[in-house]
């Protein structure tokens, strides 16, 4: 087609009554309603002239599967033009449909089974009240009488395990045999003047001063060596 110069399109305005108000519906559900049903001229009109529609300002898109859109289409398809205008800016018509769903239903029905499900959890915690009740105080009690008696059991073994380590470090050992040592020289020293002083048999004298002896320095090589260690 050719224009003149000076001519103008006559683009037809919309009527008003084609445009809907505002939308209850989220936007896939439109969308697959549009696309189901012949267009009419409101829709034309709407979608020529770029109506914005309140659900498209406010409202992202939702992920409806095929098979949940299908269903809905199945429920829309035997449905007038004028019921459909209504579900749009009807609130109370929309949510009655929307009830209606059976992907809806199952959603309510799980959502019932849930808040049972917990219910009758929260009553079963309720019921246990007194026996846990109970267990706290038995717990209290062990903790003020049987606990408190093992727990002082358990300081005296603890304290005694600590007295037989100290006796058997090496600093102790070598103190002990060093009193050892001093005994036996005492002791062979007593031997000693016993024979001088006559009170002894020469044969009993130096069979006990021997062996007195011998475990003296026995005792003392020990000692040294291990002083000897401990230093090195």
């Amino acid at each position: 087609m050719f224009r003149f110069w000076g001519s103008q399109d006559q683009e037809p305005k919309p009527h008003p009554q084609d445009v809907p108000g505002q939308s209850w519906y989220p936007p896939s559900v439109v969308d697959s309603s549009s696309s189901s049903r012949p267009s009419t001229a409101g829709s034309i009109a709407s979608n020529s002239y770029g109506v914005q529609r309140p659900y498209e300002r406010h409202q992202s898109p939702a992920n409806v599967s095929p098979a949940e859109a299908a269903g809905i289409i199945s429920s829309l398809k035997d449905k007038s033009v004028d019921e459909l205008r209504k579900l749009l800016t009807d609130k109370e018509m929309y949510n009655q449909f929307l009830l209606s769903l059976d992907q809806v239903k199952t959603q309510n029905n799980v959502r019932d089974e849930l808040h049972k499900e917990t219910l009758q959890l929260a009553r079963g915690n309720l019921d246990k009240e007194a026996q846990l009740t109970e267990l706290r105080n038995q717990c209290r009690i062990i903790r003020t009488t049987e606990l408190a008696a093992a727990q002082e059991k358990l300081n005296d073994s603890e304290r005694q395990k600590q007295d037989i380590e100290k006796s058997y470090s090496p600093a102790s050992l070598l103190h002990k045999l060093q009193e050892a040592m001093n005994k036996t020289d005492e002791e062979s020293d007593a031997l000693h003047q016993q024979f001088l002083d006559r009170e002894i048999e020469v044969g009993a004298f130096v069979q006990k001063y021997k062996k007195l002896r011998s475990l003296y320095h026995r005792r003392a090589i020990t000692h040294l060596a291990a002083k000897t260690c401990a230093m090195g």
